[in-house]
């Protein structure tokens, strides 16, 4: 943004503040309760901006479909280059958006350049290629090419900007589809910022647009960009509720969609772990970005036999591990969060908090039980849920048993034990001794049940945003 306090959209290279005389976008204040948003506001699209830039990127497709894959290999390696020499002024404004700690900031940038070079060496990599399978006929020929869909809308949320902003992208647009990035009313100037990146680096106009909307307004240019004829797959990141509307209004359309939704993301700790790690690690997990993060530690599961061990050293480094807690990112959510804790006390929990000199506190809820609100909901906060249970079995039934299957973590000295334990686990990735927090761009990404489906990463991302089309040459 140049000299200016109001975040643009973005449609065929063009920054649009005011819209037309007909159709003029509608101003709001991105999150009011971050007072570092004071005098920032965002341009908010309405139904008929939205169909203006679905129809940019509609034209764009055309020509970038036939791109060649060098040219979108350089242009990626271009993204990283610029995300590499702006990594401290992102840093900040991430920082200064989301009210995050200063690591979680550079994760969000380190993981976004590893992001950018991951897709520039998969693009030449032969994920684009074909087959040509052997048919029945000797006198005859099939091949098996691998098309783009056309327009995509990514739909990325607010808790890591720059990372899922990225991912809802990337992927998509190396395989010669055009991208309707949709940002989030939390977060515009951080996604605002990144698709300008996409401008600089290079990529054609339409080929990755911006828009942002007003809360108000998300069922209405939602059903907008789902409708249009163009918009061939949509990819989300955000709570299973409004991924649940996601996918109802895609199916409605016949459309596909990848979902990376919500997680209640147990580590489980059995008798022969390294507790000291365990709880470090479990601390971690809990506690990045203020748990805030779709793979954060909600539960950890402990064995009898090392109950008190556990319950010590976790108390003992609380203070420690919560130097990660800055804050929670509105007042809603901290009522929410208020209201799990209220609801598990009342029905014979324990909590011990440590406080952590912002209006965020870091709570252990102990003695969790499947009748308090917490046992299934997704706290998304600085909570932490113990639960000490007899048998491995048990374990693994109370994790199973959740409606959610994204991230878990088992903790021992036993790998190949460990190992058996994970494949039995119901969810998208299991960590062995580390923490539930943990993805890298060449690896597949996404859930299982509630926690979504589809997969981001490396060539299973791209494999999500390609259809193949069968050609056969008779004789």
């Amino acid at each position: 943004m140049t000299n200016s306090t109001t975040v643009p959209l973005i449609i065929h290279g063009v920054d649009v503040l005011n819209g037309s005389a007909n159709e003029p976008a509608s101003l709001f204040r991105p999150n009011p309760d971050n007072d570092s948003n004071r005098g920032v506001y965002a341009a908010g699209a309405t139904p008929a901006l939205c169909v203006q830039a679905v129809e940019s990127c509609a034209d764009a497709f055309a020509t970038w479909r036939d791109s060649q894959p060098y040219e979108r290999r350089r242009l990626f390696n271009n993204l990283a280059k610029l995300l590499r020499a702006k990594e401290g002024e992102i840093q900040t404004l991430i920082e200064q958006e989301i009210l995050c700690s200063a690591l979680w900031a550079k994760i969000n940038v380190n993981d976004s350049i590893a992001l950018a070079e991951e897709v520039a060496a998969t693009v030449t990599s032969g994920v684009l290629s074909g087959l040509a399978p052997i048919i029945r006929d000797p006198e005859a020929h099939a091949v098996v090419f691998k098309e783009p869909f056309g327009v995509v809308l990514g739909i990325a949320p607010w808790n890591a900007p720059l990372i899922l902003g990225l991912r809802a992208v990337a992927a998509a647009v190396a395989a010669g589809n055009t991208v309707l990035l949709k940002g989030s009313e939390i977060s515009p100037r951080t996604h605002y910022s990144l698709a300008k990146l996409f401008q600089d680096a290079g990529f054609p106009p339409g080929v990755v647009n911006y828009i942002q909307h007003s809360p108000e307004d998300a069922v209405s240019c939602f059903e907008a960009l789902i409708s249009h004829g163009a918009v061939q797959k949509c990819n989300f990141t955000g709570s299973t509720a409004v991924g649940r509307h996601v996918a109802q209004r895609a199916a409605f359309y016949l459309k596909p969609v990848v979902l990376e939704l919500g997680g209640k993301n147990c580590a489980i700790v059995l008798e022969d772990a390294d507790l000291t790690k365990a709880v470090d690690q479990v601390l971690l997990g809990a506690f990045l970005n203020s748990g805030q993060i779709c793979m954060s530690t909600d539960l950890v599961l402990v064995a009898q036999l090392v109950e008190q061990q556990f319950r010590r050293l976790l108390h003992q480094k609380l203070s420690d591990g919560s130097q990660q807690v800055t804050e929670v990112i509105s007042q809603k959510s901290r009522s929410r969060i208020d209201a799990l804790v209220s609801n598990a006390v009342q029905k014979g929990a324990s909590t011990t908090t440590a406080e952590t000199g912002t209006r965020a506190s870091s709570i252990i809820i102990g003695d969790v039980t499947p009748h308090m609100e917490f046992w299934e909901q997704e706290s998304f906060g600085p909570l932490l849920g113990l639960r000490v249970f007899d048998e491995e079995e048990a374990a693994i039934q109370m994790v199973n048993d959740s409606p959610y299957g994204l991230s878990g973590a088992i903790f021992s000295r036993n790998y190949l034990k460990a190992l058996k334990l994970a494949k039995r686990l119901n969810m998208g990735a299991v960590h062995i001794n580390s923490a539930t927090v943990h993805d890298e761009a060449c690896l597949p990404h996404g859930g299982r049940k509630e926690s979504g489906w589809g997969r981001f990463g490396a060539h299973w991302g791209f494999e999500e945003f390609l259809q193949t089309k069968t050609i056969i040459l008779h004789p």
